[in-house]
């Protein structure tokens, strides 16, 4: 079980990290956009495309990192409070009522949008560049591929905290800012 947890972790991470860097392209695309429009006054007729696609992309790929991580949102005001078994025992439950079938549905259901939108060779209507769109829908596939993976993991975690009474936490790889400096301020201090 551990080395599956271990296993799907490092896949989210993986993906998470890589298409992290989507935001870059992201922030270097809409930078020339506003440079030519207000500068130059020709404006591009693809930008606007673009950004949704790479947004979308970055927040669907970034979703089973951030299941890892833990970094979704929850009741924490009173989760937190309870016993690492309680927390699991309740957790088990909703990945498998919620979280599964959902999945399963974001799967199949991408699956089929993908696929009309791959055989009629779907662009975008929102500009005039007429952007290809098709090979984008199938990132709802993976994206969705990857949660259920993640997901299993999360489940065995569960199983894991009920046997032990601890949680398995994922391997820390980003501290945020506000810790940095904390620790930071601890070691001067």
């Amino acid at each position: 079980m551990v080395r599956f947890v271990t296993f799907a972790d490092k896949l989210s991470a993986g993906f998470g990290k890589t298409f992290g860097w989507l935001i870059i392209l992201m922030t270097l695309g809409m930078s020339y956009e506003v440079f030519v429009r207000y500068i130059i006054n020709r404006p591009t007729s693809w930008a606007l495309d673009i950004s949704f696609i790479m947004y979308g992309t970055l927040f669907m790929m970034g979703g089973a990192y951030t299941l890892s991580r833990g970094g979704h949102v929850r009741g924490d005001f009173i989760y937190r409070l309870w016993p690492a078994r309680v927390q699991a025992s309740i957790d088990l439950v909703l990945y498998l009522i919620f979280f599964f079938p959902g999945i399963t549905a974001l799967v199949v259901t991408g699956w089929t949008y993908a696929s009309r939108s791959w055989g009629y060779a779907e662009v975008s209507v929102n500009s005039p560049a007429g952007i290809p769109i098709f090979q984008f829908k199938s990132v709802i596939v993976v994206a969705g591929i990857l949660l259920f993976i993640q997901g299993i993991a999360q489940v065995l975690r569960c199983i894991l905290c009920l046997r032990e009474g601890h949680w398995r936490v994922a391997e820390e790889d980003v501290v945020e800012t506000d810790q940095l400096l904390i620790q930071q301020h601890a070691k001067d201090g």
